[in-house]
């Protein structure tokens, strides 16, 4: 971070949190606007109406926003907004993103990220790989995930997931049981209790590591977040294992973009009579990920010597 002063970055913070409210991402026009007047004049600007009509088109609904109000509600829980001019903000994992093909729904980095929990982004993504998979899991998917989140938290690493049923929990629960640090990056506002079934999880998680969003506050989940969503959880982890996939699994367009951004996409194989093995067998099959079969091999993949640091 720069020598910015604690108003300075407040009035930065509050801009951002404006625009995080102001268009759905992911929207090249708002970041391209961004990165040309900065936060504070773009939201100004935008505010005004007083912006390019591409930006003014996406803007149009919702500029009436208020960031400061979305900042002090997110504070009433514990949470705060995490800008990438923070000390915190996870540059080396976001900034790949802008490389990303459009056709991966990747065009740039967030504005921001809402965070709720103690874990300081930059510092637990260090060390991070992303475990994800099938919603409809079977005992054997869950038993795997859960036992490569586990084995992965005692080597030092976070498991980063989305905090769905299925796969997603059992790794989350994973890391959690080895005493490790989880994230969940989740398709809509951090205060929303999403899945229903997961309040309990959801509030671990954010005692010991954190739940994250690039959504505003009261951001409900639709199958658009869940794609866009997608960007986030491969660019969080130095590897993306996938845990169980149906043949048209959101998990496929994980494991492309893990690809895209010069990552490890891993596979785990299973049952060739599981459904819920398909889309695993078939991202093999393409080339688009390597089988694992042994939290050694994850290691392999991501370690120079294999072997990670225990803890």
């Amino acid at each position: 971070m720069n020598d910015m002063s604690t108003d300075h970055l407040d009035t930065i913070r509050a801009a951002r949190a404006y625009l995080l409210g102001v268009a759905e991402p992911p929207a090249p026009a708002l970041n391209a606007f961004i990165d040309t007047h900065g936060p504070v004049v773009a939201a100004q600007r935008i505010a005004a109406r007083d912006a390019p009509t591409p930006v003014l088109d996406i803007t149009s609904a919702r500029h009436s926003v208020n960031g400061d109000d979305d900042i002090a509600a997110m504070a009433g829980i514990g949470a705060r907004l995490v800008i990438p001019e923070d000390a915190e903000w996870p540059d080396a994992q976001l900034r790949p993103l802008t490389t990303c093909a459009p056709s991966l729904r990747c065009p740039g980095t967030p504005i921001a990220l809402w965070v709720r929990g103690p874990a300081n982004l930059a510092e637990v993504l260090q060390r991070a790989v992303t475990i994800t998979g099938a919603r409809a899991a079977t005992g054997y998917g869950e038993y795997v995930a859960s036992d490569f989140a586990y084995s992965l938290a005692e080597h030092g690493h976070t498991i980063v997931s989305g905090a769905s049923f299925g796969i997603d929990g059992a790794a989350h629960r994973g890391a959690l049981n080895a005493e490790g640090t989880t994230i969940a990056v989740v398709a809509c506002g951090i205060d929303v209790p999403y899945p229903a079934g997961h309040q309990r999880l959801l509030g671990n998680i954010a005692e010991r590591g954190a739940v994250v969003s690039e959504y505003p506050p009261r951001s409900h989940p639709t199958r658009h977040r869940f794609l866009v969503r997608s960007r986030l959880l491969a660019a969080s982890g130095a590897a993306t294992v996938i845990v169980e996939a149906g043949i048209r699994s959101g998990s496929k367009l994980i494991a492309a973009t893990a690809a895209q951004l010069g990552k490890p996409a891993l596979a785990v194989p299973g049952p060739i009579t599981s459904v819920v093995s398909v889309g695993c067998h078939s991202l093999m099959r393409e080339g688009m990920a390597t089988p694992v079969t042994t939290v050694e091999e994850i290691l392999a993949a991501i370690t120079p010597d294999g072997q990670g640091a225990p803890r």
